[in-house]
């Protein structure tokens, strides 16, 4: 068995990933190093096996993908790699953030539409999400301009602007199937999460609770505050309950707050995320960043071909 698998993955639809990208980063290995490429999905997603010893350590393959690969055969093409261990490949436990990982919007910044302050939100939330205001200030300030408006929008911005993550239930489906536990864990709020996890079937869900009175928004969340040290404890507990090993476990986020979770579980994926993050997953021996491919990427970096994928 191969000791790292080097997977590249292209967005679904198209034909980004040829046959000769993949021959030329194939070449780019030592013979005696590298296994043939296997294909998970034509055009969308393949691996190669490779093996390190002291003659051709990891610190060299890494290098060899940052720069040789990445730079030079990849350059700006919409294809992601990641050079990840394969052993426990397949996860046991998944705990994923909500807000635009599983869902695409940022629900904060929805409501605020309804009230005429989206930009100043917004503003907010992007600062929070590259690291640069603290979760609990920001989630504080921006719920405060939220006071008075009618807690039946809530509902309103579910149902009319919430949609799924490209490849989200595809994604739960196949590792429900498999037998992993999934878990939801959002710096957003309950609302939200209850709803998403029923839908796409994660077994738990956490979060933080509007205060509402007399049908509004009082301006205020209900204590204690839940982010990023609440997302890590979340995956420690987990792990010790179902009784697995870290490296059976995967996380994945796109903000600050998810850090510490991606950086503590088997697998961390940065999924289209901030800067900051990025650059935290990338320099990790389990991390890896999805910027271009949907959330069935998850799946490939397990070592999942298409056709294992659930309905």
């Amino acid at each position: 068995m191969p000791d790292f698998a080097l997977t590249l993955i292209a967005p679904p639809g198209g034909p980004v990933l040829t046959r000769g990208i993949v021959i030329d980063i194939h070449g780019r290995i030592p013979s005696i190093k590298r296994r043939p490429p296997h294909w998970l999905a034509p055009s969308e997603s393949c691996e190669i096996g490779v093996e390190v010893d002291d003659e051709f350590p990891y610190a060299v393959l890494q290098d060899l993908c940052d720069t040789a690969i990445r730079a030079e055969v990849l350059g700006s093409k919409p294809i992601d790699m990641a050079l990840l261990p394969v052993a426990r490949r397949r996860k046991r436990l998944l705990v994923a953030d909500m807000e635009s990982t599983i869902i695409q919007q940022e629900c904060l910044d929805e409501l605020a539409d309804y009230v005429g302050l989206r930009s100043q939100v917004a503003d907010i939330t992007d600062r929070a999400m590259r690291g640069e205001l603290d979760f609990e200030t920001a989630l504080v300030q921006r719920v405060a301009l939220l006071k008075g408006l009618d807690a039946r929008i809530l509902d309103e911005v579910y149902e009319k602007r919430v949609s799924l993550m490209q490849g989200a239930e595809t994604l739960l489906g196949t590792m429900k199937a498999e037998g992993a536990f999934c878990a939801l864990v959002s710096g957003g709020f309950t609302f939200f999460t209850e709803k998403i996890a029923k839908r796409l079937g994660f077994d738990t869900h956490q979060a933080n609770s509007l205060e509402i009175a007399d049908g509004k928004l009082t301006g205020r969340v209900q204590k204690p505050i839940l982010g990023r040290a609440a997302k890590l404890a979340a995956l420690e507990h987990l792990t010790r309950k179902l009784q697995l090993e870290p490296d059976a476990t995967m996380a994945v986020g796109d903000g600050a707050n998810d850090l510490d979770m991606l950086k503590a579980a088997g697998l961390g994926v940065a999924f289209r995320a901030k800067p900051k993050v990025q650059k935290a997953a990338a320099s990790h021996a389990n991390g890896a960043v999805i910027t271009h491919g949907d959330l069935t990427a998850l799946l490939y970096l397990q070592g999942y071909s298409r056709n294992e994928f659930a309905d």
